[in-house]
């Protein structure tokens, strides 16, 4: 009889994980004060997101080529990974006034994060096996929460001066990465580590169905990033009327919504099972994807807004299933090195998108733009088609 879970475990783990991707739009969250600073302006937001997912491809890619995940206590990485990117989102504080330093801050930031989510997803496979699904639907909740907590802090306005922002991002990833050394041990599904081979990372790509998965999870992603990014861009274009602080909190909103997707998808998937789940939320996206042509075209806030919160449920509801279907199809003794090359390319599909979005809303309207998110949701829903067909879900 398998040994009950302590019930601290998942609570922890997702304090761990929101506290440490909160990094990650941390820079985002200053940009008026580091564009004053830094004197850049319309490609201001697209360096420094493309700059932390840059770093992270980095990271993630030398994370799976060392099978680090693998044969490294996560505990201690996770440690060692949210402590440091603490320091570096710090230090951003130092070097304000110079843009080349900012942006390796943030790049090394977002290797630093190679370390924390996948990791994060690591740790939590090694205690849930059979209900994987809706354990990973809390853990990318808390990931979709400490993305959108910068806007948070940033909608305090004057109350909260931009530097004290970035140090309570800072001193809340460092306690995330204590808090997770200290109150979670290693799981009882945690296998051995992996013998280092450079090859892993190309193994795990043999089995038709890991591809299938990983194939949804870069159609997902292609979306997903580029649609956070440019929230707090859609809410200003759109809604002018809106002030700094009224933009920054529905951003927070449309964000941190995302969170209800991922672990309401969690709890189904123990029923519908994970492929069916993240078919539909991927297919819901999609639908937003054309829907906006139409929507943004209008300008007034009571359509809008509830449009983009539906959206910001279902673009991320899909991601936790997508991982989880990635863990089950891997190689059991390379689970941790499989979320992290599957992770590496899908945020290098991220760079691709934003940097592609950038360019067209500063030629062509919002309304025009965002349409073509739908190429992600094709190749996604085609995927996912494949392993419907192959893989009988189990509750």
């Amino acid at each position: 009889m398998a040994k009950a879970v302590p019930k601290r475990i998942l609570p922890v783990i997702v304090l761990s994980q929101f506290a440490g991707t909160s990094l990650w739009f941390a820079g985002n969250a200053v940009l008026p004060e580091l564009q004053q600073s830094l004197h850049i302006q319309d490609n201001a937001l697209g360096l420094l997101t493309s700059a932390v997912q840059l770093g992270f491809i980095i990271g993630t890619l030398c994370f799976a080529v060392l099978s680090l995940a693998d044969r490294v206590s996560p505990r201690l990485l996770f440690l060692i990974c949210a402590l440091s990117g603490a320091g570096a989102n710090a230090l951003v504080l130092v070097f304000a006034d110079n843009l080349p330093i900012v942006l390796l801050l943030r790049f090394v930031t977002g290797a630093l994060l190679a370390g924390i989510y996948p990791v994060g997803m690591k740790i939590a496979a090694g205690w849930y096996s059979g209900n994987l699904g809706k354990a990973i639907g809390y853990l990318v909740g808390a990931l979709v929460l400490g993305t959108a907590f910068p806007h948070l802090l940033r909608s305090l306005g004057a109350s909260l001066h931009w530097q004290s922002m970035l140090l309570v991002v800072s001193c809340i990833a460092a306690a995330g990465g204590i808090l997770m050394y200290a109150f979670v041990p290693n799981g009882p599904f945690l296998t051995k580590g992996a013998v280092f081979d450079s090859r892993n990372m190309l193994h795990v790509f043999r089995d038709n169905n890991f591809r299938s998965a990983a194939l949804g999870y870069f159609g997902h992603m292609w979306e997903l990033y580029t649609f956070w990014a440019f929230v707090p861009v859609i809410i200003a274009k759109l809604l002018p009327a809106f002030t700094p602080e009224q933009t920054s909190v529905w951003a927070f909103m449309v964000i941190a919504v995302g969170a209800l997707g991922c672990i309401g998808g969690g709890y189904i998937s123990e029923r519908a099972g994970s492929t069916k789940v993240a078919f539909a939320q991927l297919l819901l996206s999609g639908i937003c994807c054309l829907l906006s042509a139409i929507v943004f075209q209008d300008v007034a806030a009571f359509i809008i807004l509830p449009f983009l919160l539906f959206w910001g449920i279902v673009v991320a509801g899909d991601s936790p299933q997508l991982s989880a279907l990635t863990a089950k199809m891997a190689p059991k003794h390379l689970i941790g090195t499989a979320l992290t090359i599957v992770t590496s390319i899908g945020f290098a599909i991220t760079i691709v998108s934003i940097q592609l979005m950038g360019w067209l809303l500063a030629r062509i309207p919002v309304a025009y733009a965002f349409p073509l998110l739908i190429l992600g949701p094709v190749m996604g829903l085609r995927a996912l088609q494949k392993l419907l067909t192959t893989v009988k879900q189990q509750p």
